[in-house]
């Protein structure tokens, strides 16, 4: 197995999140069972060269494509990835890394896609394709990732994207769910989620459209932006090739965590 995909603090945070091997049988055992850790090296390895679950070099990974498909599945089921997630924000709000004072929410468009939460692009000829909607911290630690279907508008997908972010603990007092301030573009300029926003005690600032540009927003909000740099740094992101909404939802979650350990890794 390449040591270098799953390292050993990834996985010390992975491995208790795991449900245990099912015993084998004294009769017919059959083939052993791929580790899980190599399983979580054939993923990583989709997750950051982009290649297709069957072409996965057996050989160098430690685990063939369709195991780790099939390990990523089971997995993605058991909710392992949004648990990760909010275990790695627990840690890095411990560590006084995460600042959950200003947040900021944005959408982009990865390429032409097919399968599930799929629809026609409004700007891009009507081809399927799907949306990622992300909101990250003032750092810009991504803190929740949401699918869509690439005709479903940013706004609509504001408060379920709030809903996403876990109960962030990792201080002594009652965990973190929300901002006191949200940064958005003119996408999500409406003044429904504006007074749905005051309701939840989060100040919106949004930028207005038909306003000269120069609101000075961008000061704060291009976290946004750069954390969508980074989760399409993830190869297989770019382009969404699972038709299962539930498998692209857990590797953006995946990468998600993979950028929370990386953010972990630096600072000390």
């Amino acid at each position: 197995m390449r040591t270098d995909l799953v390292s050993d603090d990834l996985w010390k945070r992975v491995a208790p999140l795991l449900s245990p091997a099912p015993e084998r049988r004294h009769r017919f055992p059959g083939r052993l069972r791929v580790p899980d850790r190599a399983a979580l090296a054939g993923v990583l390895y989709v997750l950051r060269t982009g290649v297709a679950w069957r072409d996965v070099p057996a050989q160098t990974v430690g685990c063939s494509g369709v195991t780790a498909w099939r390990r990523l599945r089971d997995w993605t089921e058991a909710s392992v990835w949004p648990r990760l997630h909010a275990a790695l924000l627990a840690e890095l709000r411990h560590a006084d890394l995460l600042d959950l004072d200003d947040c900021a929410v944005d959408g982009t468009r990865p390429g032409t896609q097919r399968g599930d939460h799929v629809g026609p692009s409004p700007v891009d000829r009507a081809r399927p394709g799907s949306k990622h909607h992300l909101i990250v911290d003032r750092h810009g630690t991504p803190l929740a990732v949401t699918l869509t279907g690439g005709n479903r508008h940013d706004v609509t997908q504001l408060l379920p994207l709030l809903d996403a972010v876990p109960s962030i603990r990792g201080l002594r007092g009652r965990p973190r769910r929300k901002p006191r301030r949200l940064y958005a573009d003119r996408g999500y300029d409406f003044d429904k989620y504006r007074r749905l926003l005051w309701k939840r005690g989060i100040k919106p600032l949004i930028a207005r459209r038909g306003v000269v540009h120069g609101s000075g927003l961008g000061k704060v909000r291009w976290v946004v932006e750069r954390a969508f740099a980074w989760l399409h740094q993830f190869k297989r992101l770019r382009i969404r090739y699972e038709r299962r909404a539930d498998l692209h939802q857990g590797l953006l979650e995946l990468a998600c965590s993979l950028i929370c350990l990386r953010r972990l890794r630096t600072t000390r």
